[in-house]
């Protein structure tokens, strides 16, 4: 259906293709997913969800600012991003600090996803994505404040309320039921649940309250960190996989022509054909089930075959409402406030990838698809491999942090490991 060739030569030729599209974007975007898992490590191993609620308690510039700026610094994981937004949410941060604010900004607009975005498709992506996200902040920040009644955000809230109760350990940084763990502990009045006996023992009191400072410079600090990092792996790894894997056997075996087909039907300056573009690139993003930077290989291989640019953003902005993360909200906030949610976020997503590709269509700033980075295969003495290199060195070295205090904790059989 897709080719003249023999089927044989096909085959070979197309898997060929797929596999260096894979290693091709692996390798250029490896230096930034790494750092971008170490600064989000070091952000939710060093500030508490607490203090992070207090400041999203309204629906105030201030507020969705907050929530904006800490899911910035936060994780690229989806499935984290939302269960993040929900405790948030749960320790009375607004819906629209939270689940608007912080869920999206901890999604698209943090530091690794922005990089990738960079290196694949160039920084007029980037300055999109950004300039995009805020824009669909401010819609979902206005909706759940005045469009959503009240009592159906309380009921959300009152969901969430009811759902088992759950500590942190100050350790290792695990939840943990307060009413199932025998290990506990009290100091200045309050109670401190752990998982494990070793993290009981190994817990300091004066450590609760360190500074950023302080736990930046401190060896306990850095493990941490390392343990919150190698978190984040464990969750996402599959996802980016899955990612880059499905770009590569698209580009291997679609041809350009099935694609002309599906987007050739108009120009970048008619309004119809991007908003149906823009809705469809929206599907796509829900029927992949490919989340946060995982999406965005595949952004790219879209790109290079004809969608247009907003509906590439609209495709990437989706990467909230996939089935299983609609699941979670039903679960989280019940069937109502689910369908709302989701449905907001779906039409903000079109709505922005529409006004973000008509105003950098009338700046001028569309990049050719030709500049899209899809097919790297040479690794040459330059600063891609150079920061690929520390990369590799910072990963081991936080990889190595991670397994030594997991290791030490394996004499009453608990490890604290993702892997």
């Amino acid at each position: 259906m897709t080719t003249n060739q023999p089927l044989a030569q096909f085959f070979v030729e197309s898997t060929k293709q797929a596999a260096t599209t894979t290693v091709s974007m692996a390798w250029i975007t490896w230096w930034a997913l790494v750092i971008g898992f170490a600064i989000a490590g070091g952000v939710e191993a060093w500030t508490s969800d607490e203090q992070i609620a207090d400041l999203m308690a309204g629906h105030g510039p201030r507020e969705l600012g907050a929530g904006t700026f800490f899911g910035f610094v936060s994780s690229s994981c989806s499935y984290s991003a939302i269960a993040t937004a929900k405790n948030l949410f749960k320790k009375g941060a607004s819906a629209a600090a939270s689940l608007g604010a912080f869920m999206f900004a901890s999604t698209n607009l943090v530091i690794e996803i922005g990089a990738v975005i960079w290196i694949l498709l160039g920084w007029q992506f980037l300055v999109a994505d950004l300039v995009g996200g805020l824009i669909l902040i401010v819609l979902m920040a206005l909706g759940l404040t005045y469009l959503v009644p009240d009592h159906i955000v309380e009921t959300a809230r009152e969901n969430v309320t009811d759902d088992e109760q759950t500590a942190q350990d100050p350790v290792c940084g695990m939840e943990v039921n307060p009413d199932e763990t025998e290990h506990s502990t009290e100091h200045d009045g309050t109670t401190y649940y752990f998982c494990s006996q070793s993290c009981k023992e190994s817990f300091d009191p004066s450590e609760a309250e360190t500074s950023i400072s302080e736990q930046a410079t401190s060896r306990q600090g850095w493990k941490a960190l390392a343990d919150k990092q190698w978190s984040e792996w464990g969750m996402l790894w599959d996802e980016i996989a899955i990612g880059f894997v499905f770009a590569g056997l698209i580009a291997g075996f679609i041809p350009q022509s099935v694609w002309t087909s599906i987007f050739s039907s108009g120009s970048s300056g008619t309004p119809v054909y991007i908003l149906w573009t823009a809705a469809l690139g929206a599907v796509i993003g829900i029927a992949t089930f490919v989340c946060s930077v995982g999406n965005v290989p595949f952004g790219t291989v879209l790109w290079t075959r004809g969608l247009p640019f907003g509906s590439v953003l609209s495709y990437i902005y989706a990467d909230l409402i996939v089935p299983p993360i609609m699941d979670a909200y039903r679960e989280y906030y019940g069937t109502t406030f689910a369908a709302i949610l989701s449905a907001m976020i779906f039409v903000a997503a079109v709505v922005v990838g529409v006004v973000v590709h008509f105003l950098f269509f009338a700046l001028g700033w569309i990049p050719d698809p030709s500049t899209a980075q899809v097919a790297e295969v040479k690794i040459e003495m330059n600063y891609k491999l150079v920061l690929n290199v520390l990369a590799t060195a910072l990963f081991l070295g936080l990889y190595w942090l991670h397994r030594q205090d997991s290791m030490g904790s394996d004499g009453d059989g608990h490890a604290h490991t993702a892997d």
